[in-house]
């Protein structure tokens, strides 16, 4: 491994902190309105912390809390959050092709489980190979904030009113758009997909028949339509190993 990549562990780790600080604190804010819905449905602080450890998505973390709330079952549990979460299958295929042919296993899994949006996003924004360290470092930090977030919401319980708490998520979207607007300016192709994709995404909304489909299965197509369509337009040269 230390010849894959031309700087060391720890600076790779250390870079990944520094670049996941601001994701922290956007998950902070997100997980924070989550926690107080989870202290709604009877979840405490341990179970939290642990929820948010191993499912660190906002979408997959709400479904479960509902489905709680709602009484389901553990394979309902399971299902509901397999498919909401599906979306990271995809992204964590997308970041293989981006990783070393001699990186080892325990590496690759431990690069897919990190996967989330924002992670995704600066992962890739980084030149050359994915470096495992790098990953692990960004992950370390904002599943801190993550983890953080929901267990001082389920302390907070009914303290703060949830509309409040929840405006703080803007942040989020916010530091999203920071992630993949340095990409757009620099690659025409790039900034022409994120505006098809935010149209494509406002018309599978209203659309009829599409419409109808649950938010993370229309994005799931969405992702394999359009991504599927700009890699036979416009492939992506392959790197060397240097």
């Amino acid at each position: 491994m230390s010849n894959i990549f031309k700087i060391s562990r720890k600076q790779a780790a250390l870079e990944g902190v520094k670049d996941g600080v601001p994701i922290a604190l956007g998950y902070f804010a997100v997980s924070f309105s989550l926690g107080i819905f989870a202290k709604k449905v009877g979840v405490d602080v341990i179970q939290g912390i642990i929820n948010s450890f191993l499912n660190h998505a906002s979408a997959g973390e709400y479904a479960v809390y509902s489905m709680i709330g709602a009484g389901a079952t553990y394979v309902e549990m399971a299902i509901m959050t397999l498919v909401v979460n599906a979306r990271y299958l995809l992204m964590s295929t997308a970041l293989s092709q981006r990783v070393h042919p001699d990186t080892p296993m325990i590496h690759r899994i431990g690069i897919g489980f990190h996967v989330t949006d924002e992670l995704f996003a600066i992962s890739l924004n980084k030149p050359g190979y994915v470096n495992p360290y790098y990953c692990y470092g960004a992950f370390m930090i904002s599943v801190f904030g993550w983890c953080a977030g929901t267990a001082i919401g389920i302390v907070a319980g009914g303290i703060l009113p949830l509309r409040i708490v929840s405006a703080f998520s803007v942040a989020l979207y916010g530091m999203f758009l920071a992630c993949i607007m340095p990409a757009a300016r620099n690659n025409r192709v790039v900034a022409i997909t994120i505006i098809c994709c935010f149209i494509l995404s406002y018309l599978a909304t209203v659309l009829p028949g599409i419409s109808q489909i649950s938010g993370g299965t229309r994005t799931i197509i969405l992702t394999i339509v359009i991504s599927t369509v700009v890699a036979i337009l416009f492939p992506y040269p392959e790197e060397s190993d240097e």
